[in-house]
């Protein structure tokens, strides 16, 4: 372990609060837009991202967020008040599992939903530790990537809302416009396969 790594551990201590899977797709066939793109990705340098995920200040706003959220236990039972107490004795073996690549989420707990039209909808609940790194690390990947989203995508996006695309779309109408697309991508994370040579998802088109 490098000295920067064991200060970096020395330095961070959490003392104060602040889907179901898919067939692998074969990779072959032509280079795609997003294979050629992968160079240029700043997700590449996977390690100067990980140290960023770690750092002492983004774990402690992802833990924050993660308790704030509140939500069930996963597999291993751990609650969201537990996951405090878990970090201070865990962490430096967590962060470096984080460095190293050697991190295994644990499965989801799968729940059914009562859909109010029937039905159930299939909801896959993570553990606590498992939420906090996906927070960590999607705070780090919005911060890099979000200036390059279309600025008419309002989904899951800091500081954007349902209520400002109705706005955007009420602007539309006032201009003349008469169309309305809605799309809904129901279900397509259960038909995805994931190339871990390209890191690239493509829909399965069965199902």
């Amino acid at each position: 372990m490098s000295i920067k790594r064991q200060n970096n551990q020395l330095r961070l201590a959490f003392g104060e609060e602040g889907r179901s899977e898919a067939p692998m797709a074969p990779c072959e066939g032509s280079e795609t837009l997003t294979a050629k793109r992968i160079s240029e990705s700043p997700a590449n340098n996977s390690e100067q991202l990980m140290e960023e995920v770690c750092e002492r200040e983004n774990c402690l706003q992802a833990l924050k967020r993660v308790k704030s959220n509140k939500g069930s236990a996963g597999i291993d039972g751990m609650t969201v008040d537990a996951l405090t107490v878990h970090l201070k004795e865990h962490w430096p073996a967590i962060r470096e599992q984080l460095l190293s690549g050697t991190y295994k989420p644990q499965p989801v707990r799968r729940v059914e939903i009562p859909k109010p039209d029937g039905g159930v909808r299939q909801l896959g609940i993570p553990t606590v530790l498992d939420r906090m790194v996906q927070q960590a690390v999607m705070q780090v990947l919005q911060g890099r990537w979000d200036a390059e989203f279309s600025e008419h995508s309002h989904g899951f996006r800091l500081g954007r809302s349902a209520h400002q695309a109705v706005a955007k779309a009420q602007k539309y109408v006032a201009e003349g416009r008469r169309w309305v697309v809605d799309l809904d991508l129901e279900k397509f994370f259960d038909r995805a396969s994931y190339c871990p040579q390209t890191h690239e998802v493509a829909a399965n088109s069965a199902g």
